[in-house]
């Protein structure tokens, strides 16, 4: 353990919640549905000051950072993050890194994140070191439970309201066993958005190889720039021979729980873009390694989903090329904390209002119809 200084702050206590809140309609991508989204939330204490950090996924989590998480940094140095998640990394070791505990360590590192922010008066962004003040977004929704009309409504939400410049669509539906909806529906979601907007589609790993090839060439007629996980993630060499065989751009890895994933994804050259979410990877400590990764390789980054864990880590880095603001993860963060960001014209600016930490405080009474543990 670092040796705090005289009269540096510690981490006093780690507590978590778990709320799960209802879809505001059945959703479906190519490989899995849902009903809920369930954000698991930990808060980390020190002298009076709260950070707050998220993840989302299984209920379990919360017993993760309880049981085996909490009692690694309480006591630790509130200022000496990365110690502190070198520490629990090596403390989950038996436990298995990914998954839910690569989910639960994330959590728990941005928390530390915001809290050491907090407690020097700081936006995080300006205590990362700011490379923008713009950080593109594109909304990101479609899912393939949607029908046309409600799809073209959320399409026009993003782009005529909200004027996003982006937006993506899931395809892939049945496993890639609807080829023809497929193709249905990115020739509605170019006619919904015109050329207002690019056009980018997640296949979430469903398709073959060879299958995901020819459906390239429908996306490109209709002006895709982005085909994410046209094949499982785990399969390199695959995403490597679609993204030699195609004009959209390839990306993948938002299942990358340790920095090791990242930096063979890269090396397989994979990837016109990498991928990575905070609350996954290794939280915000681990994010940004996987950012400078990219940047050797001379590959940008975008931050998956939980846009608002992103967005000052993704002011810090120069490689950026957007944020995910997923439909989902925007409604709760919305909901539940004060602070959210605006994504009106396409990006939001983090720090601007000179908030410390990430700039998001919760909304106790809002979350508590919600909270399950």
């Amino acid at each position: 353990m670092s040796r705090p200084a005289a009269g540096d702050p510690l981490v006093e206590s780690v507590e978590t919640a778990v709320y799960t809140v209802p879809t505001d309609a059945p959703e479906a991508d190519g490989t899995l549905a849902w009903d809920s989204t369930t954000l698991v939330l930990a808060s980390v204490h020190s002298g009076g000051t709260t950070g707050t950090g998220w993840t989302y996924g299984a209920p379990a989590t919360a017993e993760v950072i309880t049981g085996q998480l909490a009692g690694v940094v309480t006591g630790r140095p509130a200022l000496d993050v990365p110690a502190a998640n070198e520490a629990m990394s090596r403390a989950v070791r038996n436990a298995g890194r990914p998954g839910l505990v690569a989910g639960a360590l994330s959590a728990v590192d941005i928390a530390l994140w915001d809290l050491k922010a907090r407690l020097l008066g700081l936006p995080l962004v300006r205590l990362l070191g700011a490379c923008r003040t713009d950080v593109p977004v594109y909304g990101s929704g479609g899912f393939t439970t949607y029908d046309d009309a409600h799809q073209d409504r959320q399409l026009r939400s993003w782009t005529e309201e909200l004027g996003i410049p982006r937006v993506k669509i899931k395809i892939g539906e049945s496993w890639g066993g609807a080829e023809d909806r497929d193709r249905d529906r990115v020739a509605r979601a170019r006619r919904s958005i015109g050329d207002r907007a690019e056009l980018y589609v997640d296949a979430n790993g469903a398709y073959t190889r060879k299958q995901a090839v020819r459906l390239a060439r429908h996306l490109d007629a209709h002006g895709v720039l982005w085909f994410e996980e046209p094949v499982s993630s785990d399969d390199l060499t695959g995403l490597a021979q679609i993204r030699a065989a195609t004009l959209p751009d390839v990306a993948a890895g938002e299942y990358g729980y340790t920095l090791s994933y990242f930096g063979r994804m890269l090396e397989a050259g994979a990837v016109d873009c990498l991928q990575a979410d905070a609350t996954r990877c290794g939280g915000i400590t681990v994010w940004l390694r996987a950012a400078a990764l990219a940047e050797a390789a001379g590959v940008q980054i975008s931050g998956h989903c939980a846009p608002h864990v992103h967005a000052h880590a993704a002011a810090a880095v120069p490689n950026l090329r957007h944020l995910e603001w997923f439909h989902d993860h925007t409604r709760i963060e919305s909901l539940f904390f004060a602070g959210a960001l605006d994504p009106g014209g396409g990006s939001v600016r983090p720090g601007e209002e000179g908030t410390p930490g990430h700039g998001l405080v919760l909304l106790a009474g809002r979350a508590e119809p919600y909270r399950v543990r």
